[in-house]
């Protein structure tokens, strides 16, 4: 069984072995040690009493109260609101160790380290070169923009913003610091002219860094100062840093925002001004999709600093059908969406400007994506032409159909009642009477037995009692258990290794086996809390779990030859299935 990150096992033992979990996690918050545990109000959710427990001797934390539970890459990963190489690089900073190349095609790999870190230098470069260019004097264009858009100076500096006054001043710059002119070009910064000059990418724009959530400059955006038939902004081109459809802007001061304390939730909006604008009224909590329709990437992204998401973009919204699809991409990854209705033709930079107050009524009016579906209808049509009225109701109904619940699909139903005057009972009878959607054709679950639940948690207990070493669970060998979830077998699979090898199982290492899909190893760490493992009642239990699953072994055993039988025609071989569906039977009692 091995770990799949694409990271050294020798070098992951070393990390975690030079980042004891007690001392990181007292970075974070106030530990209290009861015993050999040590205790915490839980950094994770918000409670009075502590719940949240760091095991020291195995090196793992759980909490009692919301169910989280991880190694020490893992609550970095969490705490830090980033992934699981940004996680192991925070700890090896920590540790002052260098992490390795993946352990394939090393001389390759470091080519690859080398360009992405040359690429950063530039970006930094250019970032620090176009901020000197708006207050060296000839940015009077770029100043004057900023200041129709009623940007304060700290505002400017907090979102780093700066000018490009030509095509060639940057080029000059960048080829005196003495980079390749590959690398200037494969960063996005510079691109080659049609006479073979490299020229800058954003000439006379104002500049917006894009920074990741490592701080790091990935890209920029630059905006026209007057009326071309260019667009309008342009983003630097994809490369190795950066990619629009996996990052967010404003990302880095939402990660700051998140470390003060835990975010309701997240707004969303399309641009760069909106974001500023939004940021200096006061709503910090924003980042922008640039212009882009939401993708699987970003909505993973905003959901490590908060489950809840406003999507708050430009008042003709409604009309796109695009960008409410990438809603269902929200809702897809188990984001809680509510849409900011705006005034028609206004945009969040237009409202935030009407005051503080104007915006935050924008917000108490979000609605839920369902319900804003049905608000995005009601604009395409004039309900006081009948026919017009009919065609919204058959769209309506559609959209009403797809309600996770009778409740509310009764008030969504009340609502177009209210708008178009037609009676509920009508409305009712036409949505039961809709064609019946086309099945989307899935593979069908295995049916489940009755006693489902009381087979997995026998198994969680069994698998508790054998990582927690109970002993009246010592000589039990797991190989003669077949367990039916799917995590219990790789923890079954991991005991029974570790075993046989004569070593004790770690529940710490689980965290990497088991990676993403820990929700059914938080139950069985749950069972490690007061006298839960301990006891003859806990070892009645056990006892009982086994028996248990032994029983439903055998009652599989014999369904399965009873299914045999009835297929088999051969006399002989019919007997003796029948003799073993006697004999699993009785044992099945």
């Amino acid at each position: 069984m091995s770990i799949s990150r694409g990271v050294d096992a020798q070098f992951m033992q070393e990390l975690k072995a030079k980042n004891n979990i007690v001392e990181v996690i007292a970075g974070y918050a106030s530990l209290d040690k009861k015993g050999n545990t040590h205790w915490a109000c839980c950094p994770f959710h918000h409670e009075r009493t502590p719940s949240f427990a760091v095991n020291e001797a195995e090196q793992f934390y759980h909490c009692f109260g919301c169910g989280v539970s991880g190694d020490v890459v893992k609550f970095v990963q969490e705490i830090e609101s980033t992934d699981f190489m940004g996680a192991v690089r925070i700890l090896a900073a920590r540790a002052k160790m260098e992490v390795p190349e993946s352990n394939f095609d090393t001389e390759k790999a470091a080519e690859q380290k080398r360009r992405r870190d040359n690429h950063v230098k530039i970006l930094l470069d250019s970032a620090r070169f176009y901020l000197a260019n708006l207050y060296s004097g000839e940015a009077e264009a770029h100043l004057q923009y900023i200041s129709n858009r009623a940007l304060a100076p700290t505002t400017v500096k907090k979102f780093g913003l700066g000018a490009s006054l030509d095509f060639f001043s940057l080029p000059d710059y960048l080829a005196g610091k003495g980079y390749s002119r590959a690398d200037l070009i494969d960063s996005g910064v510079l691109t080659e002219s049609k006479n073979g000059k490299l020229v800058d990418t954003q000439a006379g724009r104002l500049i917006f860094p894009i920074i990741n959530a490592f701080d790091e400059v990935i890209g920029f955006g630059g905006r026209l100062l007057e009326k071309s038939d260019f667009a309008k902004y342009k983003n630097t081109k994809e490369s190795l840093l950066f990619n629009k459809s996996k990052t967010l802007y404003n990302i880095n001061l939402l990660k700051k925002l998140k470390r003060t304390s835990p975010l309701k939730e997240v707004i969303i909006v399309e641009g760069y001004m909106d974001t500023i604008s939004l940021y200096q009224a006061g709503f910090t909590n924003v980042v922008a999709s640039m212009g882009t329709s939401l993708t699987k990437d970003q909505a993973r992204l905003v959901k490590r600093y908060s489950e809840n998401v406003l999507i708050s973009y430009d008042g003709d919204f409604a009309g796109r059908k695009a960008d409410l699809r990438g809603l269902e991409i929200l809702k897809d990854e188990h984001l809680n969406v509510r849409v900011v209705p705006l005034p028609d033709g206004l945009d969040p930079d237009d409202v935030a400007k009407q005051g503080k107050e104007a915006y935050q009524a924008c917000l108490d009016a979000a609605m839920p994506l369902i319900d804003y579906k049905l608000h995005s209808l009601e604009s395409k049509y004039d309900l006081s032409r009948t026919e017009e009225k009919r065609a919204f109701l058959a769209e309506a109904l559609k959209v009403v159909r797809t309600a996770e619940s009778e409740s509310e699909k009764e008030e969504l139903l009340k609502k177009l009642r209210d708008k178009t005057g037609i009676t509920y009972q009508s409305l009712e009878r036409d949505l039961h009477n809709l064609p019946a959607e086309k099945p989307v054709e899935i593979a069908k679950p295995e049916a489940k037995e009755a006693g489902t639940d009381k087979y997995r948690k026998a198994e969680r207990f069994i698998l508790a009692a054998k990582l927690f070493s109970a002993p009246y669970a010592k000589d039990l060998d797991l190989s003669g258990i077949d367990f039916e979830n799917s995590v219990h077998k790789l923890i079954a699979e991991y005991v029974i290794e570790h075993e046989r090898a004569g070593e004790r199982a770690r529940p710490s290492e689980l965290f990497e086996i088991l990676e993403e899909d820990c929700a059914e190893f938080n139950e069985i760490l749950d069972l490690n809390y007061g006298d839960k493992l301990s006891g003859p009642t806990a070892e009645r239990f056990f006892l009982d779990s086994v028996r248990t699953l032994e029983k439903e072994k055998n009652a599989r055993l014999a369904r399965e030859y009873t299914r045999l039988f009835s297929e088999e025609r051969d006399s002989a071989k019919r007997k003796e299935l029948a003799q073993k569906i006697a004999y699993y039977t009785k044992l099945s009692k």
